[in-house]
C-alpha cells in the first residue's frame, strides 16, 4: 500500500490512472469527494487537481486520477477534468 508522506508531498501510487466523477468540492476550504466508478469514494484536495491558476472542481465533472494511501485513507492525485 502507498504511503503519503505530507512533509515533502511524496508518495506511491496504488494504482493505474482511474476514472470517476465529482461528487462535490468546496472552494473554500479545497477540498472534495470523488466517486470512483469501481471501489470506494476518494478525497481530493486542491493541490492534487493539475491546472493552472485556480485549482477547483465542480460537481458532476468527469475527472482521471491516480489513487493514494494519505494519512486518513484513501485520496485522488493527478487529478485531471476529461
Amino acid at each position: 500500500m502507498a504511503y503519503i508522506d505530507q512533509t515533502n508531498r511524496s508518495f506511491s501510487y496504488m494504482s493505474d490512472r482511474e476514472t470517476g466523477t465529482v461528487k462535490w468540492f468546496n472552494d473554500s476550504k479545497g477540498f472534495g469527494f470523488i466517486a470512483r466508478e469501481h471501489g470506494e469514494d476518494v478525497f481530493v484536495h486542491f493541490s492534487s487537481i493539475k491546472s493552472d491558476g485556480f485549482r477547483s472542481l465542480k460537481e458532476g465533472q468527469k475527472v482521471e486520477f491516480t489513487v493514494v494511501q494519505g494519512q486518513k485513507g484513501l485520496q485522488a492525485n493527478d487529478v485531471e477534468v476529461v
